[in-house]
């Protein structure tokens, strides 16, 4: 089958940073389903695991962690799927990626896709909105107030692939008063679009800004990029006893100021149910299912902004060299193998 991959961690503009290759068809297990993919959407994570992970020798590592294909398999334990259904999933770190033609995926992860959305529509969405539903409702239960704060959430990083999904399923899911940050002309019309009530510039101190809202402290905070930058503006404009989260690397992060307002902070990573075959692994295919209910019924939109075209190493390449130059707005999907 073709596949994109790579061997060695190299720069983006190396050529044998991402290579196209002719791989063995994966095998797959009773609780899996075999996917044909047809589009993908890349994500930051993809091109932090290019730079920093080392292949065994001898070896291929093929990213890719979101999909949309059709079932060419069914493992023997899998209920709820069939041949021939158009599936997505943002599938697991520790298996071979969507960057292939086939894919083995455990089937507790897997929804069937949005019947009203194109494929690079859909696939813009399965891991960001699993990352932002489980950091909104998991992790930082925006469902429970704060005693004494305002019912507002502020979200760094609006305009980013989490960000943009964020937002839409804040204002689909919940009464709560969402600020965004961006600051270029495009990313503060983009956030707009997708229901901020508030937009204010995350290059300038965020705290002020919030303030001059008159809305209060805000209940919540999700933190999707530069978190270490940003942590002393966020607990300052946080409410006593709020909760705030992260899902970006920082180098190290010095919580010791969260204390003085008791404030409660939450790492998520989407992948940890995968990773450890939680007991409610499950979830992840409840919340895709709900996320492919609300697309249908149009109270979330795709935030898919750019499609590079067939999937192959060029293309990837350049989609990888865009995420880096930070410049990305929403998703950016590719589709289909060329023949």
């Amino acid at each position: 089958m073709k596949a994109i991959g790579f061997n060695r961690p190299l720069p983006i503009s190396d050529p044998e940073s991402l290579v196209d290759l002719d791989l063995p068809e994966p095998a797959f297990g009773d609780q899996d389903l075999l996917v044909e993919v047809q589009a993908i959407a890349v994500n930051p994570v993809d091109t932090k695991v290019r730079k920093s992970a080392q292949p065994d020798a001898g070896t291929w590592r093929v990213l890719g962690w979101d999909a949309v294909g059709r079932v060419r398999a069914v493992g023997s334990r899998v209920t709820g799927f069939k041949t021939g259904d158009r599936v997505f999933y943002a599938g697991a770190i520790d298996r071979p990626g969507a960057n292939a033609q086939l894919q083995a995926v455990d089937a507790r992860i897997v929804a069937h896709a949005p019947v009203n959305l194109s494929d690079e529509d859909a696939v813009a969405l399965p891991l960001t909105s699993l990352t932002a539903w489980e950091t909104l409702f998991d992790r930082l239960r925006v469902d429970l107030p704060v005693a004494g704060a305002a019912n507002a959430i502020v979200i760094i990083g609006g305009a980013g692939g989490v960000g943009s999904i964020a937002i839409q399923l804040a204002r689909a899911l919940t009464d709560l008063t969402v600020i965004a940050t961006a600051s270029r002309p495009e990313t503060v019309a983009w956030v707009k679009q997708l229901g901020a009530h508030h937009v204010i510039d995350h290059r300038q101190p965020l705290a002020p800004q919030v303030a001059a809202l008159g809305q209060g402290q805000p209940a919540f905070v999700f933190s999707t990029t530069h978190t270490d930058s940003y942590l002393n503006d966020i607990v300052e404009l946080t409410a006593p006893q709020g909760r705030i989260a992260f899902i970006d690397d920082p180098k190290s992060l010095d919580i010791m100021p969260l204390k003085r307002k008791s404030l409660s902070a939450h790492w998520e990573l989407m992948f940890t149910r995968s990773l450890y075959g939680t007991a409610d692994i499950a979830r992840q295919q409840e919340i895709l299912r709900t996320v492919a209910e609300l697309a249908s019924q149009g109270k979330i939109s795709t935030t898919r902004t750019q499609s590079l075209g067939a999937i192959n190493a060029a293309n990837l390449r350049k989609a990888h060299a865009l995420l880096e130059s930070g410049q990305a707005i929403g998703k950016l999907t590719l589709a289909g193998f060329a023949t």
